[in-house]
Order: C-alpha cells, then structure tokens, then sequence
C-alpha cells in the first residue's frame, strides 16, 4: 500500500539488526558447542537417546550448530557475555 514507507522501515530493521549481531563467541566457545552436538549426533544415531530427550537434544544440537557458525548466541546479549578475544 505504502511501499517507500515499508522501505524505509525494512531498512531500519535490517540496519538494526546488523549493528546488534556481532561476534561474541570466542573459539574455545565455538568448538566446544560444535563437539556437543557431534555428541549428541552420535548418541542419537546409535540409539542411546530415544523419544522426547532425543527430540530436545536433537534441537539443542542444531541450535549449538547455528550458533557457532555464525559465531553469535543472542543468550548472551542480556548477560552482556562476550567470550571473543578480537574486537570487531
């Protein structure tokens, strides 16, 4: 209906969001979720993890390697946490 207004207000939006999603997960971080969801992974395939607990784990694996590859948890933003070394 509005188009240069809802331009203007994805813009905003997007601008937003690229000032707040920085870094803040430092290598030791990254690589510590990374193994925690192989590890679940492989709990889940070899069947020692079944039912609900499989279901909730096999989301927290996912979340844990989404996270790491973007190198952001948004958790940490209002625990003000930053475990990155290098300052972006």
């Amino acid at each position: 209906m509005f188009p240069f207004f809802q331009k203007k207000a994805l813009t905003f939006v997007a601008q937003k969001n690229l000032n707040t999603m920085k870094k803040n997960m430092g290598s030791f971080d990254r690589i510590a979720r990374v193994l925690v969801a192989v590890v679940i992974l492989g709990l889940y395939f070899t069947e020692q993890i079944t039912g609900t607990a499989a279901i909730i784990l096999l989301a927290l694996a996912i979340i844990f390697a989404l996270t790491s590859l973007v190198s952001f948890c948004p958790l940490y933003l209002p625990f003000g946490l930053n475990t990155n070394k290098k300052k972006d």
